[in-house]
């Protein structure tokens, strides 16, 4: 197999100015929706791309957990790399590919941790194995073997059984966007790509959107 040779045509929709909604925010969550009606394999995967201290591009994999007041939600080890890397500059881009629908959507924006009390309300909605893991786990560290896991899990059973409080290492991010683009793949390559940004002119910071180029 060539992988230069994979290719697709993008036949499924389009995306024009008089169809996007003035506010990315109803925007993404419109586009949510259509990736839920059309059962797309976990529609909140997105990649979250921080940077290192010395200004690497890191990135991995994680969920999204909500879209409240303009922001958006993920939550995580904050020893993890991704939250050192945060805690040094508290910028990130997250990017959703739902390649069924044709569509990828990139946001950029600030990050702040959300409220203990926030953090401790979705912490208690997880199933228990997930509450557990979050103190078996020294995420991103060495580990020398899948049975010290397994035994840091047990211990953690052991320990607070079925009621673990939540680890004050673990927790939410807010990503309050400052730049969201919309792509949407078409035919020949020529993709609309629809792209708001905040107007610190306007009194009410309002988003104005731009088409950019394929």
């Amino acid at each position: 197999m060539n992988i230069a040779d994979l290719r697709q045509e993008y036949m499924r929709a389009g995306l024009s100015e008089a169809q996007a909604d003035v506010d990315p925010i109803r925007q993404f969550e419109r586009w949510f929706a259509d990736a839920l009606s059309a059962k797309v394999s976990l529609p909140n995967a997105m990649t979250l791309a921080t940077a290192t201290e010395e200004g690497a591009p890191s990135a991995r994999i994680v969920l999204l957990k909500g879209v409240e007041r303009g922001a958006f939600l993920f939550f995580t080890n904050y020893l993890s790399r991704k939250g050192r890397e945060l805690e040094r500059r508290a910028a990130a881009c997250l990017l959703f590919l739902w390649s069924d629908l044709e569509r990828q959507v990139r946001v950029d924006g600030v990050v702040e941790k959300v409220t203990a009390a926030e953090s401790d309300a979705y912490y208690a909605s997880r199933p228990l194995g997930a509450r557990l893991s979050a103190w078996a786990s020294a995420q991103s560290e060495k580990v020398v073997s899948r049975d010290v896991l397994e035994k840091a899990m047990a211990q953690a059973r052991a320990r607070h059984g079925d009621n673990p409080p939540r680890p004050p290492h673990w927790g939410g991010y807010r990503v309050t966007p400052h730049e969201i683009e919309f792509w949407q793949g078409r035919s020949d390559r020529l993709h609309d790509r629809l792209r708001y940004r905040r107007s610190a002119s306007s009194p009410e910071n309002r988003w104005t959107i731009e088409r950019l180029s394929p």
